[in-house]
């Protein structure tokens, strides 16, 4: 497993709030310096927009870094699919992760099922791996169906299993049904914090380690499952913006990437 960070780890700093957003050249060596040797550009709709050579640009910085790239986005309409294929080509990508949904978009297993059998077979005759995420949309045992039906190896589970809570999904239950599918790891960790008058919870994240998160057993399961399969793992966050402000905020935020990475690296 290699270990690396997404755009979701930098998500107040490339956010309107920032005064100056950070540039994915800029992610890209902050990754490097932190000991990332995965960059996921998940989510980031500016990566749609670069033209040839500044897609070239990107995968040389990261290539000069030492970096794999990954690329992350929602939805599988095979003609969003098919431009994410294209940009995996341009930027040297063996790796693409989505979700079944989008805002215009809900399939049924059976629909999702018939519009990745439509897609997947290009992302396999590239070398290109697609996965889905677990997340609250979606039910887990829908997505195992889904990835089951389609049955392509180059389509698996991105597994997430902090997500899944919203459904009132156990992490457990999460990473036992999708350890068997999983393609690539989300870590994050999470947990609950009683509000003020003890009227109720709130459920965010917090430093890896010190939540709910079973690290061990969630990477146990998935060594288990997936033998010597190249599993990476991604580092995210579930960060609240700080009452301090953006300095604050971007501070923490820095925080909690290098405390992540360095627990990933020490569980080597």
């Amino acid at each position: 497993m290699a270990y690396g960070i997404s755009t979701y780890a930098y998500f107040w700093r490339i956010s309107a709030r920032a005064p100056h957003p950070m540039t994915l050249t800029e992610m890209l060596a902050d990754t490097a310096r932190l000991g990332g040797k995965v960059f996921q550009i998940c989510d980031y709709a500016p990566v749609e927009s670069l033209d040839a050579a500044q897609l070239a640009d990107v995968r040389a910085t990261a290539r000069d870094l030492g970096i794999e790239l990954e690329l992350g986005t929602r939805g599988v309409r095979p003609g969003h699919l098919a431009k994410y294929l294209r940009l995996a080509g341009e930027l040297g990508v063996t790796f693409v992760r989505s979700m079944l949904n989008t805002a215009d978009h809900r399939p049924a297993p059976d629909e999702a099922v018939a519009l990745l059998k439509e897609t997947v077979p290009a992302y396999a005759a590239a070398g290109v791996t697609l996965g889905l995420e677990t997340y609250e949309q979606v039910a887990t045992d829908d997505l195992v169906t889904v990835v089951r039906e389609v049955a392509d190896e180059h389509l698996g589970i991105v597994l997430d299993p902090g997500n899944s809570v919203a459904r009132l999904e156990r992490p457990v239950d999460v990473v036992t049904a999708a350890a068997p599918y999983t393609v690539n790891i989300h870590v994050k960790d999470f947990a609950f914090s009683r509000r003020d008058g003890w009227v109720g919870f709130t459920y965010a994240g917090c430093p890896l380690g010190e939540g709910l998160l079973d690290y061990d057993g969630m990477i146990t399961a998935v060594r288990e499952a997936r033998g010597e399969r190249r599993v990476n793992q991604i580092v995210e966050h579930w960060l609240p913006w700080q009452d301090d402000g953006f300095d604050a905020t971007a501070r923490l935020e820095h925080q909690w990437t290098q405390h992540s990475i360095n627990t990933l690296l020490r569980s080597k």
